[in-house]
């Protein structure tokens, strides 16, 4: 007698059997409980919101990048129990659209946030903040952003730019700092067509600039104070620019306002629970 015959055919009998079995009803038209070949059994929800013609809530969070976005997201959505809270140190606002009631819980799932990215100019500027580069490549760098310069003006620093770009193999010799504060700086050249030449570039002391600070703010006053290395005849530059976190406080303290005033609900400080 083959047992092990008797049992395989045993098995695939009781598989046929689960196979043909139907579901068993638990709820009606609701919930139903199948047996699978391996003689587990699974539950079928029909109440889940995948089966429902529509969600029977919002639910999710919104990214969005600029105020006029986040304030017609808002406007759509909200009613007068949304809340709405500004991390300082994260520099996003969070409007949680279903937030609770005065008397009732909701569900606090349907979220706006507004999550701020610093413009191309912005990042420019402050990866090269406080570094000293060669006289070509600050060249490069100031020809590349003349359009952020109020003063000196572009046309200025399009003339000094060239000014280094013609001078990368002279000797330079010595600085002086004028009374404007300026600085001058003389040099030599020892190449053929200008043996011996001498000549003098002045610098400005600082730079005023027009920096968007965020996408979709306008641009903020920045300062800077122009650097510089004269080390063997050879002169690096660069600028430092002054407490660039204090601008994006204020842009960010003014996108917070601008919210605030267009919203009957202020805007909280910190962030909701999650």
């Amino acid at each position: 007698m083959n047992l092990g015959s008797n049992n395989t055919e045993a098995q695939a009998v009781i598989d046929i059997a689960l196979r043909a079995a139907r579901p068993v009803e638990l709820a009606v038209g609701q919930i139903y409980a199948v047996a699978t070949a391996s003689g587990q059994i699974h539950q079928i929800d029909l109440t889940g919101e995948q089966y429902l013609d529509t969600p029977k809530r919002k639910a999710g969070t919104t990214v969005v990048r600029d105020v006029p976005s986040f304030m017609a997201y808002f406007d759509k959505h909200a009613d007068k129990n949304s809340e709405l809270y500004a991390d300082v140190e994260r520099r996003t606002i969070t409007a949680v659209l279903d937030a609770h009631t005065g008397q009732d819980a909701r569900w606090g799932r349907h979220r706006l946030e507004l999550q701020l990215r610093h413009t191309t100019a912005w990042t420019a500027w402050t990866g090269m903040d406080n570094r000293l580069v060669p006289q070509d490549k600050f060249a490069d760098f100031v020809e590349d952003n003349l359009v952020d310069f109020v003063e000196p003006t572009a046309a200025t620093m399009l003339e000094l730019a060239e000014s280094f770009e013609a001078t990368t193999t002279a000797e330079f010799q010595s600085s002086q700092r004028l009374d404007s504060g300026q600085r001058k700086f003389a040099y030599t050249e020892d190449v053929q067509a200008k043996a011996g030449h001498r000549g003098e570039i002045t610098i400005p002391a600082t730079l005023t600039l027009a920096l968007k600070p965020f996408e979709g703010t306008e641009p903020y006053k920045v300062l800077a104070r122009f650097k510089y290395r004269l080390d063997k005849g050879n002169l690096t530059l660069g600028f430092k620019i002054e407490r660039p976190e204090d601008i994006l406080a204020a842009a960010f303290a003014d996108i917070r306002t601008l919210i605030d005033s267009d919203t009957e609900m202020a805007v909280l400080n910190g962030s909701p629970t999650r």
